[in-house]
């Protein structure tokens, strides 16, 4: 085994942030069993310590020789978002302004929490299994790997995510303290 000093694969925010990661994905495997209030709240501690711990990632040199398959299937995919979906149900869907570089336009796009959520599901699940499997020569491509689509791709779908889970948890306080009244 490498030294984890020198290797990044073992690095202390490697590990930690795999710890998170594993975390999340534990979270939505069992989403079933919780409930809207419980999963938003606990989303909104763990989605911005996920993005966190992924900022103090090391960079990791690599050809890309050993890529990773992923691992997350179509049903993996479909049942973490039916499954936040039902609890997200009457929140699920809300309306994004988005920039267009090329165009140099703003425009109106309708998105999915559930979605949102299973997008982060399989770019971590399929991180979180390659150190699982303990797959050495794999990992400093699955580190490479996540980083890459992170800046591309699922950092912003966190950040959109997060935003809306936040709209979510504070209208079902107004929503209670409505009730209350």
């Amino acid at each position: 085994m490498a030294n984890p000093k020198q290797n990044p694969i073992y690095a202390h925010d490697t590990l930690e942030f795999v710890t998170v990661a594993a975390e999340y994905c534990a979270l939505m495997e069992k989403c079933e069993n919780r409930e809207e209030k419980e999963l938003v709240e606990t989303l909104l501690k763990l989605l911005p310590l996920t993005y966190m711990k992924m900022q103090l990632l090391p960079e990791v040199e690599t050809d890309g020789a050993f890529v990773p398959d992923d691992q997350v299937t179509e049903e993996d995919y479909n049942y973490i978002r039916s499954c936040a979906y039902r609890l997200l149900r009457k929140h699920d869907e809300y309306e994004m302004l988005v920039w267009d570089e090329d165009m140099q336009t703003e425009e109106s796009r309708w998105c999915s929490v559930s979605e949102g959520l299973a997008d982060l599901y399989q770019a971590l699940r399929n991180f979180v299994a390659v150190y699982q499997q303990r797959l050495e020569s794999c990992m400093p491509d699955a580190l490479w790997q996540l980083r890459e689509n992170f800046e591309i791709y699922w950092g912003q779908t966190l950040l959109d995510t997060l935003r809306q889970l936040h709209r979510i948890r504070y209208s079902m306080s107004i929503a209670a303290d409505e009730e209350d009244s």
